[in-house]
């Protein structure tokens, strides 16, 4: 039986055997503290046969090289978004881990839809929603921050920051439940934090089906709520709202409140509700796939490389767009294989 998550901190699945960093005191000092081995180079990993993943976390540009370093080793890896800058790397690397029957796991996009998005798939199949017609997502946090000399001070390296950094989040999600984009538009402004690059931004999308979705992401809202991860939803017969009202924090991000609302006889009615609990939110890793799959469970149909290369699509044309001021358009993706998100 395949276990739950329960703290995410994926301790029931993986087992810690080494660091390696290129700061070398800080290295020593930390693999000392947790008692496992200071790997000096990734060769070094590379070359224990004791490790059978990678958990990869350098800064997006250029991470597709090193991932398809690892998968040339024969080890499994596990990253974090954003995944790459350059799409066409971040499909290559993608599409080589499928042939050789490898896992790249990252926690956004996850390998299977998150229980809010199978839920609004459910609803849309379920109460006969129709085509999308809009969405708008809201990520915002208090980021206190300094410049210090990190990615995150290029606004090369870090194209509009808010968005690049917690409002991937949604753009994951939005390709998932909509498909390609066609077109971006951007706007940003720096409103307090130190660093050089934007803190607030707003990201228009335009979808090839006709979806139109904004994503607005701060570093500048300190209003007690850690993490917002709101959403709405309109379809032609329906609208579906996720965590959209004000909502209790009490340290801790709270549930996902989501309610579907239809036409009904004498107005709007809402015709129903879930609540999904906070460890399923999608910045969390579904540890319990990635072990499967590392344990041979390789036909799992899981994110397709088409998919997370869409992403990044929109990424390419947002920085695009953010130099120009104004619109890009968003490259296709050449088609390979089966998808598994709802369109």
């Amino acid at each position: 039986m395949i276990k739950s998550i329960t703290d995410g901190t994926g301790k029931e699945y993986i087992e810690l055997v080494g660091l390696c960093d290129l700061d070398h005191e800080k290295l020593v000092a930390r693999a000392a503290e947790l008692g496992v081995t200071p790997y000096e180079t990734l060769d070094d990993v590379l070359r224990d046969s004791a490790v059978e993943a990678v958990a990869l976390f350098t800064g997006p540009a250029g991470r597709a090289g090193l991932i398809h370093k690892i998968l040339q080793s024969g080890k499994h890896v596990l990253t974090t978004k954003p995944f790459e800058r350059d799409a066409d790397a971040a499909l290559s690397v993608l599409r080589e881990a499928k042939s050789l029957g490898l896992a790249i796991h990252a926690n956004s996009p996850s390998p299977f839809l998150p229980k809010d998005l199978e839920q609004v798939a459910a609803w849309v199949r379920q109460f006969d929603l129709g085509r999308p017609v809009a969405a708008r997502f809201d990520v915002w946090a208090s980021y206190q921050e300094n410049a210090d000399g990190r990615w995150y001070d290029d606004a090369d390296a870090c194209p509009v920051a808010p968005i690049f950094r917690i409002g991937i989040y949604v753009v994951n999600d939005a390709v998932r439940l909509f498909g390609e984009a066609a077109e971006v538009r951007v706007l940003t402004s720096r409103i307090r934090t130190g660093r050089p690059t934007a803190d607030n931004a707003q990201l228009g999308i335009l979808f090839k089906n006709g979806c139109i979705a904004n994503v607005f992401a701060s570093f500048c809202v300190r209003d007690g709520d850690a993490h917002r991860n709101a959403m709405t939803l309109n379809y032609e017969r329906g609208t579906i709202y996720r965590n959209t009202g004000p909502t209790h924090m009490a340290g801790e991000p709270s549930d996902l409140e989501m309610a579907l609302v239809v036409a009904g006889e004498h107005g709007p009615k809402i015709a129903a509700k879930m609540v999904v609990p906070n460890y399923n939110l999608q910045f969390l890793y579904q540890w319990d796939v990635f072990y499967r799959y590392v344990r041979g469970e390789t036909t799992m149909r899981t994110t397709s490389p088409e998919t997370f290369a869409a992403a990044v699509r929109i990424i390419e044309a947002m920085t695009e767009a953010e130099k120009s001021g104004g619109a890009a358009l968003v490259k296709p993706v050449s088609p390979d294989g089966d998808r598994n998100e709802p369109q």
